[in-house]
């Protein structure tokens, strides 16, 4: 278990990111109040600050005072839950579960909560993380609840298959798949926005064209006459404009469309890597600090110094960041991105997070080390397991850009070849959205977006309003079919909702 005091200090940390990003949002003379009401949990009193600054409520949120207020409400949405509902939860599993229990897994950093306006408010999925943070709540399920989830795809066996291919391959991609996907989303009914002549806005994720993402063909689209961002897009998105009709039917709207991938497995050889150039632009840029989310704090530098050492090859740089990272940051249930001040800061402070926070950690040590990085996401879609997924490249030379993935991590393999594939290698099995984040989309939205760092959700407004993940619903389904192999298996198409 981790101690209070190493709690107390990540609470600290975040809050000192917290004030830091959103002063970088305001500049007035309200500013020092509204932090510190914010940093002491009264987000009632800074609301009211807030709410002062802003001239009318009714409008698009586009000002920093209302942006401001709309994270702390997106706050209290993913911090919902109260103690009697995590009791009420956790007694499905451990039924003697006590207040008290609640406090010391708090303490120890792992139940996550925040506390707002003199409440303890516990994040939607603490329950979930719970168990994964703690051996002490492991242990107290009752005998025989848990069932080990079932793996329907082994990826490290398929990582196998993909370095004995590459192999005796002349070519740095092997094993194609097509990929054809279906996505869709439906503002919920009765929405109160949903009125005659209101104008909708709507951006669905659309595939990039990059490296081994090619044949991108649009298959079909509904409304019919959406518009496709340029291949230089950094996130990729079809576009939908849509006046509501006088039967105020709330807008739906959908995408099928089909590319080809193969997993790109370079041969990598630390002997052959050559020294950058340092004045040239894609090292500049990728090398550099951009707040909020990538910064070089002191804790940066120091686990730099501490895993690099006196290495200077930047492949085996690369390498020793991507293991570390790999090893100290396992996997949770993550709050959305919109709501944290530093991704980076909050991996590196909580030592655990999802595949985002995983990767941005990864690019800012790897920045840190002299090794450009950047961000790379979409969605991963192995055969029956399919999600949202984020992942990163490093630039080193003769090669250019590689791909890099943290969150899938070292492989439990004695093939060093495998265990590492992810530090310069991808599967074929994504859909690349986007090649950066935090980027305006094409065309640039009016409203605060629900991501305004990721794009693979989508995003939609109405009259200039953003409407925000719960109020509407996605689905998404997709077939993967190997196009090498007299066994060429499509995937059965499946569908999920979100909010």
């Amino acid at each position: 278990m981790r101690s209070s005091r190493r709690f107390q200090a990540v609470i600290a940390g975040m809050a000192i990111a917290a004030a830091a990003w959103n002063c970088s949002l305001r500049a007035n003379a309200n500013d020092q109040a509204v932090q510190s009401l914010i940093g002491k949990g009264e987000y009632k009193e800074a609301e009211k600050l807030l709410s002062a600054e802003i001239r009318d409520a009714a409008a698009p949120i586009t000002s920093a005072p209302a942006i401001q207020l709309e994270v702390l409400r997106r706050t209290r949405q993913d911090f919902s839950l109260s103690e009697a509902e995590v009791l009420r939860q956790l007694r499905r599993s451990i039924p003697d579960v006590k207040p008290e229990d609640l406090a010391g897994w708090r303490d120890a950093g792992d139940l996550q909560f925040r506390m707002i306006d003199g409440e303890v408010r516990y994040f939607r999925n603490a329950v979930s993380n719970l168990f994964r943070f703690s051996g002490d709540a492991r242990e107290r399920r009752k005998p025989g609840l848990f069932k080990p989830e079932k793996k329907t795809f082994d990826m490290t066996a398929h990582v196998r298959e993909l370095v004995r291919e590459a192999e005796h391959s002349s070519s740095d991609e092997v094993f194609p798949v097509r990929h054809r996907i279906s996505y869709s989303l439906a503002v919920n009914p009765n929405h109160p926005r949903v009125k005659p002549g209101a104008l909708v806005r709507c951006w669905l994720p659309y595939p990039q064209e990059y490296r081994q993402q090619r044949n991108v063909k649009l298959l079909a689209s509904s409304p019919t006459e959406g518009k496709i961002a340029d291949k230089e897009a950094p996130q990729r998105t079809i576009y939908f404009e849509q006046t509501i009709g006088a039967a105020a039917e709330p807008p739906k709207f959908s995408v099928e469309f089909q590319y080809d991938t193969a997993a790109y497995c370079p041969k990598l050889d630390p002997k052959l890597v050559q020294p950058y150039d340092a004045n040239s632009a894609v090292y500049q840029e990728n090398t550099a600090e951009r707040a909020p989310h990538i910064v070089f704090t002191p804790d940066v530098k120091r686990i730099v110094r501490e895993v690099v050492g006196a290495e200077t090859n930047p492949l085996e740089k690369s390498r020793r960041i991507f293991r570390w990272v790999s090893k100290n940051l396992p996997w949770c249930s993550e709050m959305e991105y919109g709501i944290i001040p530093n991704i980076s800061a909050k991996g590196l402070q909580a030592r655990r997070g999802d595949c985002g926070v995983a990767g941005m950690t990864f690019i800012t040590l790897c920045r840190a080390a002299g090794v450009p990085a950047r961000w790379q996401s979409g969605w991963q879609e192995r055969p029956g397991d399919w999600n949202m997924h984020d992942w990163s490249e490093i630039y080193v030379l003769p090669w250019g850009w590689l791909p890099a993935d943290a969150s899938y991590g070292v492989r439990d393999d004695p093939d060093p070849r495998v265990r590492d594939f992810f530090c310069g290698h991808i599967d074929p099995y994504r859909l690349v959205v986007n090649l950066d984040y935090g980027r305006a989309l094409q065309p640039p939205k009016t409203s605060f977006r629900s991501e305004p760092n990721d794009f693979q959700r989508g995003e939609i407004e109405i009259d200039g309003h953003n409407l925000y993940f719960n109020e509407w619903d996605w689905k998404f389904a997709v077939e993967t079919t190997p196009l090498n192999g007299p066994a060429a298996a499509a995937e059965v198409p499946s569908a999920g909702g979100g909010s």
